[in-house]
This record gives C-alpha cells, sequence and structure tokens, in this order.
C-alpha cells in the first residue's frame, strides 16, 4: 500500500506507467476501485492509496468499489 500524500506526482506517474500500482483506495473508507473510477477521482489526496492488486488491497481489509467492480 502506498499512501498518496508520500509520493510526488511524478513518482506516482512513473508507477503507474510501470503497472506498479494499478488499484486506488480510500483508507477511510476501506474501499478500492479502478484507477479511472469517478468516485475515486473525487477523495482526497491524504485518503488516497494505492495498490498493485487486488489481492493487496483485500490483505489491507478493502473492499471492491460498487460503481467500478461490480460483479
Amino acid at each position: 500500500m502506498i499512501k498518496h500524500s508520500e509520493i510526488t506526482d511524478s513518482q506516482l506517474a512513473v508507477l503507474i506507467r510501470s503497472q506498479k500500482i494499478r488499484l486506488a483506495g480510500n483508507i477511510r473508507l476501506k474501499i478500492y476501485g479502478l484507477l479511472t473510477c469517478k468516485s475515486g477521482m473525487r477523495m482526497k489526496r491524504e485518503n488516497r492509496v494505492f495498490f498493485t492488486d487486488k489481492e493487496d488491497a483485500i490483505k489491507e481489509g478493502f473492499r471492491p468499489c460498487k460503481n467500478c467492480l461490480r460483479k
């Protein structure tokens, strides 16, 4: 888990391009979703965290977003 408040925008861009970051989550709500999710784009920087994969997010206690990760 990588906190958005602990990295710069340029570091974030590099991590996304190298696919070390694939999902984003809200640390307060314990919800994770796609980087393109409109709900996720509205959250505050200090609440946003990033994950490599869904297993990493689930291990941290997060649940899937009901907007972008519906089954």
